[in-house]
């Protein structure tokens, strides 16, 4: 959950050096540098590929720009009309440092550690294409997609292919799992929601599988509440992520019997750090350490997070497991 970020000095430093945020995801000396940095200080099991789920709108030519202080903004993708300026033909060119960062990671990294790649659902960048940025109620997005499904799904069928051929060159490249990030997959009705994330989510899952059936597909579609369950069941996901909201309880009965589990600490409890950091860590571990299962934050690590903290905790997690 965004391992390599504002957090750490060292990455900061890095990030000094460069334009933009862009240029340091297509930068790929850079990019594996900062993405092996946790490792080398925490000692993580797996490392997380330094990039952003924007890359591929930004391959398709939605126009991406990151602005210091107020996030991404992008070209607005309002309807039929725009869908024309995109070109899935020219994303395997933009993101072709991408791939090269991954095999160096790969170069680098003990064969002992996991190297994770990840994307961007479909309704997720779309969410950011439509709107321009970020939102709060995605009105833009589900004005289209309430008011012209037809054509919001050809949108959402360009994301689909070009996530499917981005997660594959990824694995080509050396990445050993892969993550399917889903972040607003919470603010859609049950039918919406089994419409623009879990039917372009399965077609991911069977198009890399179809490439790569041995290499783990993992989901993360925050907010889902109940409809867990029935993300894990339709998609075919080998391991689900759950958001902080999630119950570990609940995800032991319910979502392990079904694969692995992954989360889901609140990234303000490992801020918090001390007792109540280890109160919290401890009951998911006692809830999910006996099943399959990857414990992660239950969304990313905040940039205000003490370094101390987060060394307590790998430790912590690697005593339990001893």
């Amino acid at each position: 959950m965004r391992q390599a970020g504002r957090y750490l000095p060292e990455y900061r430093e890095i990030r000094a050096k460069v334009p933009d945020f862009l240029a340091l995801c297509y930068t790929p000396e850079l990019a594996a540098r900062v993405t092996l940095q946790p490792i080398e200080r925490f000692g993580m099991d797996a490392a997380i590929l330094f990039s952003d789920i924007l890359v591929v709108p930004h391959g398709l030519g939605a126009g991406v720009r990151f602005v210091e202080g107020e996030g991404p903004q992008l070209d607005p993708v309002r309807g039929a009309k725009d869908l024309s300026r995109l070109k899935p033909e020219a994303v395997a060119a933009v993101v072709a440092p991408v791939m090269e960062t991954v095999r160096l990671v790969r170069q680098q990294l003990d064969p002992k550690i996991a190297l994770i790649g990840f994307a961007g659902a479909p309704w997720t960048v779309a969410t950011y294409m439509v709107e321009g940025g970020s939102s709060r109620d995605f009105a833009a997005t589900k004005a289209w997609a309430y008011g012209d499904p037809q054509s919001f799904s050809r949108l959402i069928d360009m994301l689909v292919e070009a996530t499917i051929s981005y997660l594959d060159h990824q694995i080509a490249a050396g990445a050993g799992a892969v993550q399917l990030f889903d972040t607003w997959a919470g603010a859609l009705s049950p039918d919406q929601f089994e419409r623009w994330v879990i039917d372009p989510a399965r077609r991911i899952v069977d198009g890399v599988r179809r490439r790569h059936p041995s290499v783990p597909v993992i989901g993360f579609p925050r907010g889902a509440g109940s409809l867990y369950r029935r993300y894990v069941e339709k998609t075919g996901v080998n391991c689900v992520g759950i958001d902080t909201a999630v119950d570990p309880a609940w995800a032991a009965e319910t979502l392990q019997p079904m694969g692995t589990v992954q989360g889901n600490l609140d990234p303000m409890a490992l801020v918090a750090g001390g007792a109540t950091m280890r109160a919290e860590a401890e009951r998911i571990l006692i809830a999910l350490g006996k099943g399959p299962f990857v414990f992660n934050l239950g969304h990313g690590i905040v940039p205000q997070t003490a370094l101390a903290h987060v060394a307590e905790l790998s430790a912590l997690i690697k005593n339990w497991r001893a």
